[in-house]
């Protein structure tokens, strides 16, 4: 990947943080720690891989995203507001009443979201549905989903995987969002469901390990995968509440909001870092 794009990518990355807390905080409800670990890809997805537009979000030709662990629709939203499918101050409405903008992403009232999700694994077995239904009707749209690690302790998951490998599902690219802790703590110690790249390559996908945090890595993957004739898995390592220094690798940050002093201390660091980004200082 050029040096253009990084920077560009990268920005968006750190917006997309941003807006992240913003929602959070607001809300004073919802999950920081996976919505920040997963800030690459979905900026990845939204900004240089998938073909969607604000202007026709509901183009039959579009390509697909399915965000399987539902609770991190703070990044799902921000990636949208970025894009241009709605404003961005949208986001401080949050899980507020009325808003368009719930707990858990819902196709029928927020613009641009292809699946409501919530209950975990679910996500995974839309995505599959959506690959065949291109297979089926001669389509070349190309579906994309993004699951959590502690998402894979859920038996529908494995029952998902399954059904894409016997279907050929090589239209299908799904992100693991690997940052090693679920809501009780680290998952291997909850219920481990590692090693998951071993288990995925013998349901018959296409594995790559990567650094989730690497746009380089991300895109490298993507496009080896997607010659292999598979169903793509890319299992990435990434830190729980990246950018913010008292959220990371902390566990207890996967479903709470930050008080107004820790608020302004996530701002500060997650400005700081745009502008760093920028060149700016």
């Amino acid at each position: 990947m050029d040096s253009a794009k990084k920077q560009f990518l990268s920005e968006k990355a750190a917006e997309l943080r941003r807006l992240v807390i913003d929602a959070v905080y607001y809300a004073q409800s919802g999950h920081p720690g996976g919505s920040l670990s997963s800030a690459e890809i979905m900026t990845y997805l939204y900004f240089d891989k998938m073909n969607v537009s604000p202007d026709n979000p509901n183009d039959p030709d579009r390509d697909r995203f399915v965000l399987s662990k539902g609770h991190c629709c703070p990044a799902l939203y921000a990636a949208l507001a970025l894009k241009g499918f709605y404003p961005a101050e949208d986001l401080k409405t949050f899980r507020h009443l009325g808003s368009h903008l719930q707990g858990h992403p819902d196709m029928l009232t927020t613009k641009g979201v292809d699946m409501s999700t919530g209950s975990l694994g679910q996500g995974f077995s839309a995505a599959c549905g959506m690959a065949v239904s291109a297979k089926v009707f001669g389509k070349k749209y190309k579906v994309y989903t993004l699951l959590g690690d502690g998402e894979c302790e859920e038996g529908q998951v494995w029952e998902a995987a399954m059904f894409a490998s016997h279907y050929k599902l090589d239209n299908l690219t799904a992100f693991l969002d690997f940052n090693g802790y679920q809501i009780d703590g680290d998952i291997r110690q909850v219920l481990n469901p590692t090693p998951l790249d071993e288990k995925f390559k013998a349901f018959g996908w296409h594995v790559e390990l990567i650094d989730g945090h690497s746009f380089d890595e991300i895109d490298e993957a993507v496009k080896k995968g997607e010659k292999t004739g598979k169903p793509l898995m890319i299992i990435a390592k990434t830190t729980k509440g990246k950018g913010v220094s008292y959220m990371e690798n902390n566990y207890t940050w996967h479903g709470r909001a930050p008080k107004p002093e820790e608020y302004l201390i996530a701002c500060r660091e997650l400005d700081e870092n745009l502008k760093r980004i920028r060149g700016e200082r």
